[in-house]
């Protein structure tokens, strides 16, 4: 593994900390538990996000397998001029927001406000474009993309992109019913 590979795995388990400690103490924090975190998304529908959560962690671990462990990061060359440092900004628009996105939620909980509302629905929205990013920075990888990894890479980011960007920062305000 070359030092830009360990500086993207040290992003994604820093940062995968930060976002699992923030729904570990965010469910303790809440009054009203896991439910409250649900609003007014229908219970019918809340088996749906369960399955495709499962399905976007395995997507996840897909596409930073191929990152970290079949793309050779001095060699990586994304849309022409774009290095693997991209990888950085990408997964740092991912990991940063998510942690922030059940600290702003318990809060909005606790006090609703436009502007608590307009910053969680804006943390939603970094992880979805993020996301996406995320599929087109696999899709424009030169000259190293190849092979299953490589596809389930970029289906599993595909998947998480549709998770993130339209389950999470569309429909899950859409169905949260604002309190303000």
């Amino acid at each position: 593994m070359e030092t830009q590979q360990l500086i993207l795995l040290l992003i994604n388990i820093l940062g995968g900390a930060a976002v699992i400690g923030s729904y570990y103490l965010g469910i303790r924090a809440q009054p009203g538990g896991a439910n409250a975190l649900w609003g007014g998304v229908p219970q019918g529908i809340r088996p749906v996000y369960g399955i495709s959560m499962v399905l976007a962690a395995l997507g996840y671990f897909a596409f930073i397998y191929l990152i970290l462990f079949r793309l050779v990061s001095s060699e990586a060359s994304i849309a022409e001029n774009l290095g693997f440092g991209l990888f950085y900004v990408i997964f740092l628009g991912i990991l940063i927001p998510s942690a922030f996105w059940m600290p702003l939620t318990n809060a909005y909980l606790r006090k609703p406000s436009t502007g608590m509302w307009i910053a969680l629905r804006t943390v939603l929205a970094v992880v979805g474009i993020a996301s996406i990013a995320l599929v087109w920075a696999l899709l424009s990888v030169e000259n190293q993309a190849s092979g299953i990894a490589y596809w389930l890479a970029v289906v599993g980011s595909a998947y998480f992109a549709f998770h993130t960007a339209v389950l999470d920062a569309i429909v899950w305000p859409a169905l949260f019913k604002r309190r303000i």
